[in-house]
């Protein structure tokens, strides 16, 4: 029965990635990874992807302590099992709490939303304008924006600060411009497929520790074949981490 179930739900976050992999190419513009996700906890500056690299590391791990898990059950040692499943339990309880952070900072800082995404990239050169329709300065020299490159609505209060630009390059030059939001979909897909896997997180820790309680109580001792149990949490913690390294992929590395 696992299997049928780890088969069925490969279908389901294939289906969604495929769906994220054909907006996010047919849109003229997307969030690029590297300027999203540049937070770290207790660091003030930019450490484009470090922190989403540190939470697969700490899932990979967990799946090389469940892996001793499983193995000390072929051997029937419950100290054993009960010892790597709790190391288990941990590092998928830091990959949520690391979720948690990251989600928070995406909402209450960078302002995302199911419906709302300050981020986008520039489609043509120019420079920034102050409201009396000036040109904005920045450290002496022209503020400007370059063709590519990402940026980030900011929010003042409840309003976002659309600022306006002119156009220094292409068919539009001299047009005076304001920035615009990025695609939807970007924040409802990520929030969805992210949230999706860390709700299959969270079950998996909370069978994890219930299989735990029961090995170091001896109920698989007690039983012919007991330890089974402890592989089949296993194959489907594998299955998470799996598709863990998917989700990575698509939207942090593409």
């Amino acid at each position: 029965m696992m299997w049928y179930f780890l088969i069925s739900d490969a279908f389901t976050f294939s289906g969604f990635l495929i769906a994220y992999g054909a907006l996010r190419f047919s849109m003229p513009t997307w969030p690029l990874p590297d300027h999203v996700f540049e937070s770290i906890p207790f660091y003030g500056g930019k450490a484009p992807l470090i922190f989403v690299t540190f939470m697969t590391f700490v899932l990979i791990i967990s799946s090389v302590t469940m892996v001793r898990a499983v193995q000390e059950g072929h051997r029937e040692n419950r100290n054993g099992v009960v010892f790597w499943m709790i190391l288990t339990i941990i590092g998928g309880a830091t990959f949520l709490g690391c979720q948690a952070w990251e989600w928070t900072t995406l909402i209450v800082k960078e302002n995302v939303k199911l419906t709302k995404n300050p981020f986008s990239q520039n489609m043509e050169d120019g420079v920034y304008l102050n409201e009396d329709g000036t040109v904005a300065m920045l450290d002496g020299k022209e503020e400007t924006i370059k063709k590519g490159d990402s940026y980030l609505i900011h929010k003042h209060g409840e309003e976002f600060n659309l600022r306006k630009y002119r156009v220094t390059d292409g068919p539009d030059k001299g047009k005076v411009k304001q920035l615009s939001f990025g695609p939807k979909a970007f924040g409802a897909l990520f929030f969805f497929i992210t949230g999706f896997h860390g709700f299959h997180v969270f079950s998996g820790v909370l069978f994890l520790a219930i299989i735990a309680i029961n090995a170091a109580s001896g109920v698989y001792a007690a039983r012919k074949n007991g330890y089974e149990m402890v592989e089949k949490i296993g194959l489907y913690w594998h299955f998470v981490d799996l598709v863990w390294v998917f989700v990575f992929l698509v939207f942090y590395l593409l």
